[in-house]
């Protein structure tokens, strides 16, 4: 064989080789698990005895704390980073054995930390002492899933009264006791018709009045269970499910419930479900993953995939189009509205090269861009955006509409980040909460 031919099936064979590796990272980044990194630790005996349960001053008891907004009711934040901040405690335990990754965040009341994990067969719900890393109780069911970015979940849980209620990506619907972690009811949305959307359930249930609601798709695009029982209550719509929390809305002094689902959004009436009028938004792979933002009369919705966003001015019986345009391009990292303007990430969510913008949301008019943070996720308290990029590496920035001010950094506040860390920061009591996979981190922010 001549020298030639051997050398150009040695570049044919290198080239083959690459593609192949580079296919399977693809096909990994869109319907594997995301391998674990870092430590791992094996599940702790629960404390005993149980203690009671508290309520604390700034609880985050559900997606976005308050009003769904991604504001932190707590002040007093510690705004000197030079030295860091202190690490109260860390667990390595939320995700076990090797491609269980999990992304849901923590939700806080008092001494009550609640936040889901998986290990090979089971969605496992972690009760953790907030104030001291110890764990309280887990509650555990088995639950067959899908591969695409992990089979753990996605959504957060919703603490309401004295019971908790999680999601699971397969679509179980659970109902616990928030002292003791008791299983009171369990449903599965594809039993009333619904449909996984690709990347398994993610829409975090709302718990509203007797109700609490969540996106089946399918044949059950809106479901809402009596939240006692767990009885149907009813169904509303068919089509494809989104990825983004419901939230609710006054409009006219009626609350409205606002559902971002595959194709749009759509604003529907809690008490029966029935759809009032839906804003046609389809992004390719049906990826509607943020949250809405509400002010006044006025809707702020964004996604990526070229999408851009959109502002709606609302009515009970519809709605028209105040602007529209792809200044911000919010995959799934929801965006934060202070005074009038919207500030938040723009760009795909799995590169740290995005863009940090501030937007008017009477005009769309961009105000500033930055790269200088990468891309990430936020969560507002105490006058300041607390910024958390895929890479592990936190920011403290203040919300000016007349520039990006950036207050402090810490690099690494999560260490053996190999994958993007996805989960939104937490804030609540005064200490500041991360997760990464199998990774809880607490700081304390005093």
């Amino acid at each position: 064989m001549k020298r030639s031919v051997k050398i150009i099936l040695v570049i044919v064979a290198i080239i083959l080789l690459a593609g192949a590796y580079f296919g399977y990272q693809i096909y990994q980044s869109i319907m594997g698990s995301e391998p674990l990194s870092g430590k791992q630790e094996n599940i702790p005996a629960p404390m005993s005895p149980t203690p009671p349960v508290t309520k604390g001053i700034a609880d985050w008891t559900n997606w976005r704390g308050v009003n769904f907004e991604g504001k932190s009711a707590f002040t007093g934040i510690r705004t000197d980073w030079s030295k860091g901040l202190e690490k109260l405690w860390q667990v390595n335990y939320l995700c076990q054995d090797k491609s269980t990754a999990s992304w849901s965040s923590p939700v806080v009341q008092g001494n009550r930390l609640i936040v889901p994990g998986r290990d090979e067969k089971n969605d496992l719900i972690f009760c953790i002492n907030a104030d001291t890393g110890e764990m309280i109780w887990m509650g555990s069911y088995e639950a067959e899933t899908g591969s695409s970015h992990g089979p753990g979940s996605r959504a957060t849980p919703f603490i309401n009264e004295d019971r908790v209620y999680t999601f699971g990506r397969s679509g179980d619907l659970v109902c616990w006791n928030l002292e003791d972690g008791k299983l009171l009811w369990q449903k599965n949305v594809k039993d009333e018709g619904g449909a996984e959307p690709t990347w398994g359930y993610s829409t975090t249930p709302l718990v509203l009045d007797d109700k609490v609601i969540v996106q089946g798709g399918g044949k059950a695009l809106v479901i809402a269970f009596n939240k006692l029982t767990g009885d149907l209550l009813w169904k509303s719509m068919e089509g494809e499910a989104g990825y983004a929390a419901a939230i609710t809305m006054n409009m006219e002094n009626e609350v409205k419930l606002l559902i971002y689902h595959g194709t749009g959004l759509s604003c529907l009436n809690p008490s029966d479900g029935k759809a009032l009028w839906t804003a046609p938004w389809t992004t390719e792979y049906f990826v509607n993953a943020t949250t809405p933002i509400v002010s006044n009369d006025i809707i702020f919705h964004s996604s990526g995939y070229k999408m851009g966003g959109e502002a709606l001015k609302v009515t009970k019986s519809g709605y028209s189009v105040l602007w529209k345009n792809n200044l911000i391009e919010a995959q799934h990292t929801d965006p934060v509205l202070i005074d009038g303007y919207i500030y938040g990430y723009s760009g795909e969510s799995s590169r740290n090269n995005g863009q940090f913008k501030c937007i008017e949301l009477s005009s769309g008019k961009e105000m500033w861009s930055t790269g200088e943070i990468g891309q990430g996720t936020i969560t507002y308290a105490d006058g300041h955006l607390i910024c958390l990029d895929i890479k592990g590496n936190l920011f403290l920035v203040k919300p000016e509409p007349s520039g990006f001010v950036k207050v402090g950094e810490i690099k690494k506040a999560i260490r053996d980040v190999k994958n993007p860390a996805w989960t939104v920061p937490v804030v609540a009591n005064g200490k500041l909460y991360l997760r990464y996979l199998q990774q809880l981190v607490c700081y304390s922010l005093n």
